[in-house]
């Protein structure tokens, strides 16, 4: 009867390590609930390296992540959709920045504060944006000594 009792008890802290693993995973990734406090709207003419679940940051601290991407057939741009967290507010005249962590590293979206003092609400569109660089472009420029 001991040994039922030891597998028991070790097969429970298994399955609670599991699960523990999976809410971890869950809302790291944000496959959890969503707690948005907000939805931004804003268009890219480039938006190489984001997709859907990509950070949001402002001042380098993560404030959301990307909820929808799409290409505007009529303008073809790309349209995202910004999901922020609870509490956050941002100026109405701040932009959005399509960067990569370094050379080797991912791609997030760098809300650039402006200095208004009215806020976004929910579903407001961000209409200064700039598109990700493409380094292969840049390399390219450099290399064939374009000036542009």
């Amino acid at each position: 009867m001991r040994e039922n009792t030891t597998e028991v008890v070790v097969g429970g802290a298994v399955l609670a390590v599991a699960l523990g693993f999976l809410w971890f995973i869950g809302s790291a990734t944000g496959l959890g609930g969503s707690t948005s406090g907000m939805d931004l709207k804003a268009n890219f003419r480039s938006a190489e390296g984001v997709s859907v679940g990509t950070d949001i940051r402002l001042a380098g601290v993560s404030v959301g992540t990307v909820s929808g991407l799409d290409l505007n057939i009529e303008t073809y741009r790309a349209d995202a959709i910004f999901a922020i967290d609870q509490g956050i507010l941002i100026p109405d005249d701040s932009g959005a920045v399509v960067a990569s962590e370094g050379l080797l590293g991912g791609t997030f979206v760098e809300i650039v504060p402006g200095g208004s003092f009215e806020m976004f609400v929910d579903g407001g569109l961000i209409q200064d944006t700039q598109g990700a660089v493409s380094l292969i472009q840049l390399l390219m420029k450099f290399v064939g000594g374009d000036e542009a």
